[in-house]
């Protein structure tokens, strides 16, 4: 079916306008035209965006265990994800599913089961769901699952993640300063210093284990650092082979950035210093924020705050992190604060994203991109940033989603 969007606020590569969009065969077929179409779908007082790609969400993990050790079929709990994404208007999400070397929710066999139920699940679902591939670098039994996902027809990207180095960096580093990881100036703390009881714990509780019984499968694990450097190695190869994007997770130093970048992970994802994302920048990498920082005006973790990095033109991505809503509420609140134009704005959760993920087939409303867009009602805010909503989402120029009353 052909249909015609008229009378809205449209976001172009290069500014909004009203105009009118033509959607046919899944495609922008037409920009400005009043050429015939089968539907005409007035869109006055709101505005059409590209639809949301998402790069980094978990937010699925609390339909998975809404309460610790508390799960819940992973059927359930995808369909119900996939409603939020729609409703949010995300028409692409990569889902940062964990591969820890932890068992419990963030174990490989869990990972498994949610990447096979994705699979089998994959008609029934309004966005296109894919994953990103959050490797615990110490999961070695995380290997084989990630080459055959790297050899799927959806490729995933590949994010490389070390919480293990994180708890036992020295009990004086802040987080946002730890050394690289293989350097020997890392700062290692004593596992059976009583301080670690409390950064294990809730670790622990989401693994299922007591704190004993994970402090001493944490120590076995740590036991094999000297290997993690080669495993790095050896699965970059593979995810350069099937043109996989790939991100270093939680940058703290020139030096880790220049190491990820060396093997081909051209994007850092949540960087913890403004140097580092500085750094990143210069060397032409791109660099993610989380919109929830955006949203809440700094981040809870004490590292840069997005909406300055935005500003100052050191994010290129905004993703959904741990909350799906943010990343509409995050242009919005930016938007209010005057950090950019509107129009580049939106360039962060659309056209940034896909092209960090080499999604070349949408991200924009150009004439024959895939129509992935949404309509969204921007209501005028008396004091502080509007508060957006999606009331339409078109996937492949298929109307998958309406969050309106008739």
């Amino acid at each position: 079916m052909s249909i015609r969007i008229e009378g809205a606020q449209v976001v172009l590569p290069d500014g909004i306008e009203e105009t009118s969009v033509t959607l046919e065969e899944g495609r922008i077929a037409e920009i400005g035209s009043d050429a015939r179409a089968e539907t005409v779908l007035d869109a006055r007082g709101q505005m059409l965006a590209p639809a949301m790609i998402d790069v980094h969400g978990d937010a699925f993990e609390r339909q998975l265990m809404p309460r610790p050790n508390v799960f819940f079929p992973v059927d359930a709990a995808i369909l119900d994800t996939d409603r939020q994404l729609a409703g949010n208007g995300i028409a692409t999400a990569y889902h940062a599913l964990t591969l820890s070397w932890e068992p419990g929710l963030r174990a490989v066999t869990a990972g498994r089961r949610f990447i096979e139920t994705l699979h089998r699940l994959a008609p029934r679902l309004i966005a296109e769901n894919r994953v990103q591939l959050r490797w615990e670098t110490y999961a070695e039994d995380a290997l084989p699952l990630i080459e055959e996902m790297l050899e799927g027809p959806l490729t995933p990207s590949l994010a490389f993640n070390d919480h293990l180095s994180m708890t036992m960096r020295g009990f004086e580093v802040p987080i946002q300063e730890r050394a690289f990881e293989f350097s020997p100036a890392f700062v290692v703390a004593d596992p059976d210093d009583p301080r670690m009881l409390g950064r294990i714990d809730t670790k622990a509780k989401r693994s299922g284990l007591d704190q004993g019984a994970f402090l001493d499968l944490m120590k076995r694990t740590w036991a094999t650092r000297p290997e993690i450097p080669a495993r790095i190695a050896a699965i970059a190869e593979t995810a350069r082979k099937h043109g996989a994007p790939m991100l270093s997770h939680d940058d703290t130093q020139h030096e880790t950035r220049n190491y990820f970048r060396g093997i081909g992970a051209r994007i850092s994802e949540f960087p913890m210093s403004v140097d580092v994302a500085k750094a990143a920048k210069a060397a032409g990498d791109l660099v993610i924020f989380g919109a929830p920082n955006v949203m809440r005006g700094g981040s809870h973790i004490g590292s840069p705050g997005a909406a300055e990095m935005v500003e100052a033109g050191l994010c290129d991505i905004l993703a959904s992190d741990y909350f799906y809503p943010a990343m509409l509420a995050a242009v919005a609140r930016l938007h209010h604060e005057k950090r950019a134009p509107l129009a580049q704005l939106w360039k962060l959760v659309t056209s940034g994203p896909a092209t960090a993920m080499g999604l070349s087939d949408r991200g924009q409303i150009a004439q024959g991109l895939r129509a992935d867009l949404i309509l969204v009602d921007w209501p005028e805010a008396a004091q502080g940033p509007a508060t957006p909503a999606v009331t339409r989402m078109f996937r492949s120029g298929r109307q998958v989603y309406v969050g309106q009353s008739a």
